[in-house]
This record gives C-alpha cells, sequence and structure tokens, in this order.
C-alpha cells in the first residue's frame, strides 16, 4: 500500500473513532433522553412567582452518564445552565454505573451491561471498563471537574456546613446551584464493606442498594430472585446510617424494602419513583411502603416518566405527588424526576413551573408545594450530612 494509501486509510480510521466516540454516545442519548415538549415553557403568571420563590430540589438525575459536558446548554434533560434557569437549588447527580441488556420491570439478571458499551464509546479510562467501584470513582471525579470550572456557578454540597453556607449565599444569589452525589445500585462496593468509605470520600451522599437486578446487598423489584436484604446488606446499611449517607430505596423489591425500614434508624428516601394509587406496577410504591418510609422521617420522590405515573403531562405528576401526600403526608414528599435516566419526560428542568401550576390546580396550598418542591429534600440533607 502506498503512503498515500495508507495516510487515506489512518484518515479513514480517525474518522470512524471519531463517530464512535463523539456522534454515538449523542445519537444514542438524543433518542433515548427525549421531553414531549419543548422549551421556553409557558407557566402562568401565578405558579411563575411562586416558582421564584422557592428552595427547590430533585433527588434524581442521571446526567453523568453521558458524557456531556454540563456547563453548557445541550442535549438532554439537565445541566448547569438550565438548573439555574430552573430556579432548582440542589440537584442529586445520581451514578448509573451497569445496566442489563434488554431492560424491563419485570426480569432481569447480572450478565450483560450496556453501561461497558457507553463507557468505550465515550472514552472512560480503561480501569472503569470492568470495576464497577472505578465507574463510581470515575463519575465522581467528573462532578468534582465541572464544579471546579464553573466559576463557582455549581457548588458540591459533602457536609452540613457546606449546605447552611450555601442556603445563606442563595438568599442574595440565585444564578448559583448545587449538587450532591448519589449512586443507583451498590453493586460498586464489589461486594467488600470498605468500599463504604470509599464512596464517602468520593463525594458520596446517596446510595441505592439496587438497581435493575439483584446483587449482594438484597433483591430488585426487576430482578430474578427478587429477595430480601442480605448479611452484607444489613452492614451496609448500618454503616451508611453512622457515616449520614442516605438510605435510597428506589428499585429496591418489597422485601428489601420491608427489611431495611424494619432496621433503619434515620431517614430513608426513594429517590425516583411512582405510587401505585395512581400507576399500580411493579416499579411503583404501595400506601403500607409509603406511610412506612414517612414514619423514618424520610422523604419518597415522585418521578415524570410515565412509568412512573401513567401519564405524558405535569397534571399526572401532580395526581401521583397528591396520592403520596394523602398517604404519606406532604412533609414526606418530593421531587425525583429521573432527569436523563433514559426516560422521556414532558419537560426538561427549566419547565418546572409547569409543576407548579399542577400543583395548585390539583389544590395544593402554597405552603405545602414548598416542601414539595424542595423544602422537605432540605430539612432530610440537614439532618443526614455529616
Amino acid at each position: 500500500m502506498t503512503g498515500k494509501a495508507l495516510g487515506g486509510a489512518a484518515f479513514a480510521f480517525v474518522v470512524l473513532l471519531a463517530g464512535f466516540f463523539f456522534v454515538v454516545p449523542a445519537a444514542v442519548e438524543r433518542r433515548m433522553n427525549g421531553t414531549r415538549v419543548r422549551p421556553p415553557y409557558a407557566p402562568s403568571a401565578r405558579a411563575l412567582a411562586l416558582h421564584q420563590k422557592l428552595f427547590v430540589a430533585d433527588l434524581h438525575a442521571d446526567s453523568l452518564l453521558w458524557g456531556r459536558d454540563l456547563l453548557g446548554r445541550g442535549r438532554g434533560h439537565v445541566d448547569v445552565p438550565r438548573l439555574i434557569e430552573g430556579g432548582v437549588a440542589v440537584q442529586a447527580f445520581t451514578v448509573v454505573s451497569k445496566s442489563p441488556r434488554g431492560l424491563n420491570l419485570e426480569r432481569n439478571d447480572d450478565q450483560s451491561d450496556d453501561v461497558t458499551l457507553l463507557a468505550l464509546a465515550q472514552g472512560w479510562p480503561p480501569k472503569t471498563w470492568s470495576s464497577l467501584k472505578e465507574r463510581a470513582a470515575y463519575q465522581a471525579r467528573r462532578l468534582h471537574r465541572t464544579a471546579q470550572l464553573s466559576g463557582g456557578r455549581l457548588v458540591l454540597l459533602w457536609t452540613k456546613k457546606d449546605l447552611e453556607d450555601y442556603v445563606l449565599r442563595r438568599e442574595h444569589d440565585t444564578k448559583v446551584t448545587a449538587g450532591f452525589l448519589g449512586i443507583e445500585g451498590a453493586q460498586v462496593l464489589e461486594g467488600r464493606i470498605e468500599n463504604v468509605e470509599v464512596l464517602e470520600k468520593a463525594g458520596y451522599r446517596m446510595v441505592g442498594l439496587v438497581h435493575f437486578f439483584d446483587n449482594e446487598l438484597g433483591g430488585s423489584a426487576h430482578g430474578v430472585n427478587k429477595g430480601g436484604l442480605t448479611p452484607f446488606g444489613r452492614e451496609v446499611v448500618k454503616q451508611l446510617e453512622s457515616r449520614g449517607m442516605l438510605v435510597d430505596l428506589a428499585h429496591a423489591s418489597p422485601r428489601t424494602i420491608d427489611d431495611v425500614l424494619d432496621i433503619a434508624s434515620r431517614p430513608v428516601v426513594v429517590s425516583h419513583t411512582g405510587v401505585r394509587g395512581t400507576c399500580d406496577n411493579v416499579r411503583n410504591l404501595d400506601d403500607q411502603h409509603l406511610a412506612r418510609i414517612a414514619r423514618t422521617g424520610g422523604v419518597v420522590g415522585i418521578g415524570y416518566w410515565d412509568t412512573a405515573v401513567c401519564g405524558t403531562d405535569a397534571r399526572a405528576i401532580a395526581r401521583a405527588i397528591k396520592h403520596a401526600a394523602a398517604v404519606a403526608g406532604a412533609p414526606h414528599v418530593a421531587l425525583g424526576s429521573d432527569f436523563d435516566g433514559a426516560v422521556t419526560v414532558p419537560f426538561d428542568t427549566t419547565g418546572l413551573p409547569l409543576l407548579v401550576d399542577a400543583l395548585l390546580a390539583e389544590g395544593f396550598g402554597e405552603e405545602d408545594i414548598g416542601r414539595i418542591m424542595g423544602g422537605n429534600v432540605l430539612r432530610v440533607l440537614r439532618g443526614s450530612l455529616p
């Protein structure tokens, strides 16, 4: 082959490689993280005025999975400019480490993983290709780096002092947002209790025990066996509570939920879910679990996607919130969007005033709306952060 031909082949390879690393992940995300209505949105004047006074917090967004620069306005549902525009005071950035192929609500094993392909396509470090713990560490570093480069627009919450300093700052400066790290599935511990401390030092402050498959800690609502909390899971729950890290029961099987609630000594959260009272499927919480989670002092984050709320607009979300509040009490209901979680939702994070409108239409008063939109999460963080 001539030098010219070799050069042409090399150029073609580079183009193909660039397409794999940059074009394919972006195309996948555009297909998977959609909105039913594109911004700008048109809430009522009353909802917009109320929203501007609220401390808004969202317990779940998977934005770190997709490799986007979160400092620029881009695709998907969440980035720093849109969080600020949407008046979001606190966003939980929840890390996905593994996702079975052929994902479904009913039965998934742990023998396959689409995140490996995504990690390769996005050029994640080689350590992440085979280690779930390294995937958690890498995504945490990405959020830390984003905050460092944000010019103060994104504040990370590690401690109570961080939170209180930020709350004071936000009283005078709403052109800022804050985030904290959560894990979606504690398989990242790789079966070692000492890795709880590794997560803590990396900045994680909320840990979902399971995701879409059963793991060493317990059963998933979507797993094969759907069992309860294991002895290792019990040990992890105790460690999390002792370190001021929230236990997240999203995706947990009913038996795992019961087992955790039997031993919990601090508030428990469900970062993103629906309720069976308005949308009856295995993904969502029944009334008994809503009431038991409330008794721990915790909160339930209501999601925005169709499987969570059996609807495609803000009113469906508000109906689910209304049912949860009727059972658990308004002080125990929160937002858990699942933004950027491979879901199609009614609006991106700039559309949150539409949800305020829907809550007003469902008969909620301004005090309860303030609690649900973020006040309850603020209370739980104040009581849990180290």
